[in-house]
């Protein structure tokens, strides 16, 4: 793929922590303007768009609420930085929560983002996403328009940008060494009843 219009949504400091190389995890559960309002995940490699909608430091560990800004709007900025693409590895679906637990030392968020993730919309799972990030070869400006806001995870850019000449954040033996710890986790959770509760989906 050398150019997509296509974005995953998520919060600016998780982008930055995608972008470092802090993670590799993203927890999603959708948001009201989802189809059927369900997240899905219909596409293997995306933009990654950082959002200031909804971004709470009392969510995040300590060293990522520290790290959050906020935009004069308060709400989004007039121009956004797209700085890197990610192919989605990985699709867990869980809605087992010592499974979820065990799973803390590897992404951004808190206790209290994960209690309130399990008990927003109890019938459904959490996705938990492996995505291997890629700095984009010249970052992109875009202006911001309104059918980029909203609570939904996926949108189209007006226009396309190109991935051509990106650069991985992490090496190939980094990236499958992380990535199967947190694979071997889901395959053997905590306790053996919570089996038939972890789903993995192909992308």
């Amino acid at each position: 793929m050398k150019s997509t219009t296509r974005a995953l949504k998520e919060w600016n400091v998780a982008v930055n922590a995608l972008e470092g190389g802090r993670t590799i995890v993203l927890l999603r559960k959708g948001g009201i303007r989802e189809q059927a309002g369900q997240f899905n995940v219909s596409d293997k490699q995306v933009l990654l768009y950082p959002t200031f909608e909804h971004q709470q430091p009392d969510l995040l560990k300590p060293d990522f609420a520290s790290q959050v800004k906020t935009v004069e709007s308060g709400w989004h900025p007039e121009t956004i930085r797209i700085g890197s693409w990610a192919e989605i590895t990985d699709v867990f679906l869980v809605a087992w929560e010592p499974a979820i637990n065990a799973l803390f030392p590897y992404h951004i968020w808190n206790e209290k983002f994960v209690g309130d993730r399990l008990k927003w919309k109890q019938n459904q799972p959490i996705y938990i996403l492996l995505l291997r990030a890629y700095r984009l070869a010249e970052t992109a400006e875009i202006q911001y328009i309104s059918e980029y806001g909203g609570c939904r995870s996926w949108i189209d850019l007006a226009s396309p940008i190109s991935m051509e000449g990106s650069e991985a954040v992490l090496s190939d033996r980094e990236y499958i060494a992380r990535s199967n710890e947190i694979r071997n986790l889901m395959a053997n959770p905590p306790n053996a009843d919570g089996l038939q509760k972890i789903t993995t989906l192909t992308v």
